[in-house]
């Protein structure tokens, strides 16, 4: 029962639009925290009109599939791959900026602990994979 009410939730038209302005509201608290209320309220209204672009788009079924009500089979392998592409260029870009922290001279972080969270999480999903599989 609860997998269906958190299914429902995310496949909803309003998820993406209200995390995006939690999220908004999380930059501009944290901002404002760190002395810096502007640069929040920047983030704040970025984020806001990111929801309301998806939320006011229309019925386009890329719009759709990416706003969660819309998603079918085909768009969840589309966003596997996605996905998949994502952390390549995150993985390629963390190595080269660790290759250059390194040639300069600098101590390489926090590349180097980004790069070892990200080789333990895909260790750990496999595993994980691999046992229930």
């Amino acid at each position: 029962m609860t997998k269906d009410r958190n299914r429902g939730i995310t496949h909803s038209k309003w998820f993406l639009p209200s995390f995006s302005f939690v999220l908004g509201l999380v930059i501009l608290a944290v901002a404002w925290l760190g002395g810096h209320p502007g640069e929040g309220a920047y983030g704040l209204a970025g984020l806001t009109a990111f929801g309301l672009f998806f939320l006011l788009a229309g019925r386009s079924e890329t719009i759709r599939g990416l706003r969660g009500d819309g998603r079918d089979e085909r768009f969840a392998q589309i966003d596997l791959r996605a996905t998949a592409i994502t952390g390549l260029a995150l993985l390629v870009a963390l190595i080269v900026a660790w290759l250059v922290a390194i040639a300069r001279g600098q101590s390489g972080s926090p590349y180097d602990w980004l790069l070892a969270v990200g080789g333990l999480a895909y260790l750990l999903a496999v595993a994980w994979f691999r046992w229930r599989g």
